[in-house]
């Protein structure tokens, strides 16, 4: 999703200028040589397309747009309060770190079940690590890769992906086509045995017996060991995306046969 306009105090970003480096490292040299205000002004508001850009890296989280939009400009902020000039770098290659640095731990705190500073750190590696390793080999990687990417145990890299992935409602829908969708809560066993429970275990036992071994593989480690997806591409040496689309595959093609 593209935020080409957002308004935010009042300000329309679409229409905002953009600066060019050197003009931003005038404003830079002024506001640290003189205090003025207006130079750090005119620096936060030549540089809002730049958290607009920055900050789309982490939406599709369920998180409000104009709540990462007031984060990102904090970290925008703070990249103009601590600007080195004698170094010999861009102040766009300095602020761009600081802007994602101050989202990523607005997010880490702000997630909906708490875990470990630690287990929060080594998730995040271990997302950076994702991204570079799908770019470099064009596919998503395995767990394994991962570690090896970053130094870590397998198991401990399983573990942290999993404490910041979003709880799920039993009202989620898993699967749906042009019928009414299948839901988490549609899995969930009923201890009641009745005949047409016991119709519908043969029906699913002759649906199972249709599907191919790795599908089947795949559904045992899943619904009968109960692990995740990340765990099973971990353990068969294929990806996440790879085990979620022949699950998908796998339950309709029950579903049809049902």
């Amino acid at each position: 999703m593209a935020y080409r306009k957002v308004v935010i105090a009042g300000l329309d970003t679409s229409r905002l200028a953009v600066l060019t480096e050197d003009e931003k490292m005038q404003l830079l040299r002024e506001m640290q040589e003189t205090g003025s205000e207006e130079a750090r002004e005119k620096l936060i508001l030549g540089n809002l397309r730049l958290v607009l850009s920055v900050m789309q890296r982490f939406t599709g989280r369920g998180e409000d747009p104009d709540d990462l939009f007031q984060i990102g400009v904090i970290g925008l902020m703070k990249a103009i309060n601590n600007f080195d000039l004698s170094k010999d770098v861009r102040f766009s290659t300095y602020c761009v770190p600081m802007i994602a640095g101050e989202l990523r731990r607005y997010l880490r705190d702000s997630h909906a079940v708490k875990v470990s500073r630690s287990l929060r750190d080594l998730a995040y590696k271990a997302l950076q690590a994702r991204e570079r390793l799908t770019a470099a080999l064009n596919r998503e990687p395995t767990a394994r890769m991962i570690a090896e990417e970053i130094g870590a145990e397998t198991a401990d890299v399983v573990t942290a992906l999993e404490s910041i992935s979003d709880p799920v409602s039993l009202y989620e829908p898993i699967y749906s086509d042009s019928g009414d969708p299948l839901c988490l809560i549609d899995q969930i066993g009923d201890p009641d045995s009745s005949e047409q429970n016991w119709m519908s275990e043969l029906a699913l036992r002759d649906a199972l017996a249709s599907l191919g071994d790795r599908e089947k593989n795949i559904l045992r480690r899943r619904f009968w060991q109960g692990k995740t997806q990340v765990e099973v591409a971990q353990e068969i040496g294929i990806s996440q995306a790879q085990v979620s689309r022949i699950e998908k595959a796998a339950i309709a093609k029950i579903k049809s046969q049902l």
